[in-house]
């Protein structure tokens, strides 16, 4: 079995959910060393968090923003962790609701993501500044 981790640097990303699909394969060239396995995809922060979803249709992601914001607003009066801005308990909540990480198969030297799905980095804060993710491919 095969082993690779890299550890990549996004740039800085205004707040919202954005495809970074191609910028991984791009980033982890030793994808192509792998007939069969799996992805792991870990962000090493706690404001934002990463999911799988439409990769087309640009306004999904405008929605999953709308939504978010909705579902977990700012400025809740119960929300006793404030001082580092109206954006920053928000985040967290919505980083656990979506999670750190995802998984996916590695098939020919290939991300076997279905035809309409693509990775999302989701940047929960107003100015979250660049991130970090770990990329760990394994497999035959």
């Amino acid at each position: 079995m095969k082993f690779y981790q890299k550890e990549i640097q996004l740039r800085p990303l205004k707040r919202g959910f954005h495809l970074i699909t191609e910028e991984l394969i791009h980033e982890f060239p030793e994808l192509k060393n792998i007939q069969i396995g799996q992805l792991l995809v870990f962000i090493k922060h706690s404001s934002a968090s990463l999911t799988i979803n439409e990769n087309a249709d640009p306004t999904v992601r405008t929605d999953f923003e709308s939504h978010f914001n909705k579902m977990v607003p700012e400025n809740a009066p119960y929300y006793l962790h404030t001082y580092e801005g109206p954006d920053d308990m928000p985040a967290h909540i919505k980083t656990s609701l979506l999670g750190n990480s995802v998984t996916i198969p590695i098939t020919k030297g290939r991300l076997n993501l279905g035809t309409w799905q693509g990775i999302y980095v989701c940047e929960h804060r107003d100015y979250g500044g660049s991130r970090k993710l770990v990329l760990t491919a394994f497999g035959n």
